[in-house]
């Protein structure tokens, strides 16, 4: 494939450059439209390519003056060439957004496993704090697979945080505490923010302290979600906001058998629902995109808003799905 060359009045242009440079092009076309709705709307972090050339199968978001550009799939090359063509490609995606190339953090995401957003990739790496809807959030790119911040769930961030005055709120598989975050700010009671990583725990505190969040009210805790819902059934606590955002897929050996969305959600979102107070409701989501809604929630008042929570800058409006339900 890296032999192939493509003519143009100047003479032939080989497929790499030929490549950056639609690359470059679509990107620079993009932030410019995407950067204008940003500041008027007062956001810093949102995506500005998402696989748009599917020979390309990148995504690349911007963290305030940084970005995170993830490739999702290569070209078959040999190994020196791959080398040399995603070099190119990160240059082009520095150079459309006018940034140093250190600046943009390229990650590989073929090959990886759900389990690997918590593996670290590197040693030292640079916390820095990014703004989103009056909050701070710490992110990194380069130390983990994942950021810290989900720019998908912007928007079901600012629901959660409509929803949370006066509301006790339960966050199952929290990671770093965000939707915690909006609900303490926005008045919530309480809120109880549960993950199996002591390490996204520690970084929801930080997040916590950063807004000025008083821990007493507001608890974490580091446990298996799918036994806590089991434990917390036989407890009285009760809440009046359930946010539900597993993982696809988990086998990590800290927790208690796998867990697999597709085939436990009906237990999840069940055992969630014996956890609401009267009144309450859960929000339920997941990233899996061959996910189906089981037949047998078919009795409950699920209603879909994932046209309300996926974000305008995501081209791919399957990023996530969301539902709402409302309970007794």
């Amino acid at each position: 494939m890296e032999s192939q060359q493509y003519n143009t009045p100047e003479g032939p242009v080989p497929q790499t450059t030929r490549q950056s440079e639609m690359f470059a092009n679509r990107i620079a076309k993009n932030h410019k439209h995407l950067a204008k709705w940003a500041k008027n709307n007062g956001i810093e972090c949102f995506r500005v390519y998402d696989r748009d050339i599917p020979e390309l199968a990148f995504a690349l978001d911007i963290f305030a003056d940084r970005a995170h550009l993830q490739q999702y799939s290569a070209p078959v090359m040999a190994p020196g060439a791959q080398r040399d063509w995603l070099a190119a490609m990160h240059e082009a995606a520095a150079s459309a957004l006018k940034l140093p190339r250190p600046s943009v953090t390229l990650k590989q995401r073929q090959g990886q496993s759900p389990d690997d957003q918590y593996r670290k990739l590197a040693t030292r790496t640079a916390d820095f704090v990014v703004n989103e809807g009056g909050h701070r959030f710490i992110v990194n790119l380069s130390g983990h697979l994942d950021t810290g911040l989900f720019l998908d769930h912007r928007q079901t961030r600012a629901l959660v945080g409509s929803l949370a005055r006066g509301r006790r709120v339960l966050n199952l598989f929290c990671y770093t505490g965000s939707f915690s975050v909006y609900a303490a700010k926005n008045q919530a009671a309480a809120t109880t923010s549960v993950d199996l990583s002591k390490t996204y725990l520690d970084w929801a505190k930080r997040n916590f302290d950063l807004n000025g969040i008083d821990h007493g009210r507001n608890r974490r805790i580091q446990a298996d979600a799918v036994r806590f819902i089991e434990t917390e059934r036989a407890s009285r606590d009760r809440y009046e906001l359930v946010v539900l955002d597993p993982p696809s897929f988990s086998n990590s050996k800290r927790m208690h058998g796998v867990l697999d969305v597709q085939r436990d959600h009906v237990a999840l979102i069940r055992g969630c629902m014996e956890l609401l107070a009267p009144g309450g409701e859960l929000l339920f989501s997941t990233n899996l995109r061959t996910f189906r809604l089981d037949a047998a929630l078919a009795d409950l008042p699920m209603e879909e808003i994932s046209a309300q929570t996926v974000p305008p800058d995501f081209r791919n409006r399957r990023i996530h799905r969301c539902w709402r339900v409302k309970g007794p």
